[in-house]
């Protein structure tokens, strides 16, 4: 169950592949690590910071069906690396000046930059698969699970240096910069090919979905909203409820992300072997038990154990989507994408959001419990779902 690794590791394509979903999750983990920083350097309470936080889905869902049709015109591979050097240098902004406006500004730059790169990197392994007959879909979320992972933990490195917020941020965008200018040349060369081979419409158009569809999108909302919300607000439940250590703060993320990421890295192998709707069934338990066990034990390792079964049951959610809507029948390269990305993105970025609201209200480990109430409803839809 590990030859796909090797496999992934050594073919030139897909690594650089993977090297943009690393980004992704990289710039992400440290937006996600400064939040209680903008919480408390303009002094606002959660209700406030969801709304502030709202501007990244604003962005990047609305400019869906424009990064679908950017795509077609002017091909996945030069949007994925336009989008790997847009999104690094839109994460610099949101902690560029020490104004709050700034804040929310930036962050809608941040989701449109994000949608594009997601949706081009996404249509470019399922390209791979098809093309060079491999299974990478899992592995490249893996590898953004690995950049947030990874991302989670360099404000805990750059403390040590005395970095300021904004200082961090701007290396991390760097950083970006570089890994772009790295894989710019082979992801370029990638050769194309139509992720779907049925008669598609020539222009893409976002539908209302429907039937099988409509049921992958339910499921992607429920796993989104819950990764969503652990990315955005563990860095707090763990300072504010598990009243943890400073150095401890991001180690939350840290369990939720590396687990994820080991999911992932195993999906290729055991997907095909257990089956697409058993492994989604088993991740709805799992991400309920690791919520059920934060909630119940606010303490440091428990809360820390508890974000690590979260990430391992939402793991192979995403990879298991996205390739069942690139498939998806009558739709152009791109399109089955875009619209469960649209909804998937609202989930993931709307979903803070929504708990940022129902903690204000009550607390976060109640907002917590609404999550826990979504996984239910993804185990009952993931039975019997139509994946294509």
């Amino acid at each position: 169950m590990t030859s796909h690794l090797k496999i992934f590791f050594t073919n030139r394509n897909s690594l650089a592949v993977g090297i943009a979903f690393f980004l992704l999750g990289f710039l992400f983990g440290n937006w996600a690590t400064l939040i209680p920083f903008v919480k408390s350097n303009y002094q606002i309470d959660d209700a406030i910071l969801g709304l502030m936080l709202l501007c990244l889905p604003l962005g990047a869902m609305t400019f869906n069906p424009f990064a679908a049709m950017m795509i077609q015109k002017f091909g996945m591979q030069r949007m994925t690396v336009i989008g790997m050097f847009l999104l690094s240098f839109a994460y610099a902004i949101p902690l560029s000046l020490p104004y709050i406006f700034v804040v929310p500004i930036g962050l809608v730059t941040v989701g449109v930059c994000m949608t594009t790169l997601n949706i081009a990197a996404n249509t470019m392994a399922t390209s791979l698969e098809q093309t060079e007959r491999i299974n990478i879909m899992s592995t490249c979320h893996g590898m953004f699970s690995i950049g947030l992972m990874t991302g989670s933990l360099m404000r805990s490195l750059t403390l040590l240096i005395g970095l300021s917020e904004s200082k961090h941020m701007f290396l991390m965008c760097s950083i970006g910069i570089i890994l772009a200018l790295v894989v710019a040349k082979t992801i370029l060369q990638i050769k194309s090919m139509p992720v779907v081979q049925n008669e598609a419409p020539e222009k893409f158009k976002l539908i209302l979905p429907k039937g099988a569809l409509m049921v992958i999108i339910i499921i992607s909302i429920c796993i989104n909203v819950t990764e969503g919300s652990m990315t955005d607000w563990a860095s707090l439940y763990m300072k504010e409820i598990v009243e943890t250590s400073p150095y401890f703060v991001g180690w939350g993320l840290f369990g939720y992300s590396s687990f994820m990421a080991l999911g992932r890295f195993f999906g290729d192998g055991i997907i095909p072997v257990y089956g697409k709707n058993k492994i989604l069934t088993y991740g709805a338990i799992v991400a309920c038990l690791g919520l059920l066990t934060m909630i119940i034990l606010p303490y440091t390792w428990t809360a820390i154990f508890g974000f690590a079964l979260i990430g391992l049951g939402v793991s192979c959610g995403a990879p298991i989507l996205y390739a069942a809507a690139a498939r998806y029948p009558g739709m152009p390269n791109a399109g089955g994408l875009a619209i469960m990305n649209t909804f998937a993105m609202g989930g993931f970025l709307l979903g803070p959001v929504v708990i940022g609201f129902i903690s204000d209200l009550t607390s976060l480990p109640v907002a917590f419990g609404f999550v826990a109430v979504l996984g239910m409803l993804w185990f009952w839809k993931a039975k019997d779902a139509d994946l294509f």
